[in-house]
């Protein structure tokens, strides 16, 4: 009886965790499309701006990489 009871303990604890984090990925996906792009600004700019490097088209990197022979 002890071994059912844990089974049962364990799937339940599994299944909750299991709803847990599906709520929270699909609350923060509702918080991410709740408004419509541009609204909430360019936050590229503002990082950029934060921390004195211009961003680049590639990677973020402040300049591109150079191949070497």
């Amino acid at each position: 009886m002890n071994a059912m009871t844990d089974s049962i303990l364990k799937s339940l604890v599994c299944g909750a965790a299991a709803l847990l984090i599906t709520m929270v990925v699909s609350l923060s996906f509702l918080q991410y499309t709740a408004v419509p792009p541009g609204v909430r600004g360019n936050t590229t700019a503002a990082v950029a701006k934060l921390s004195g490097r211009q961003p680049h088209a590639l990677f973020g990197q402040s300049q591109p990489a150079v191949l070497v022979d």
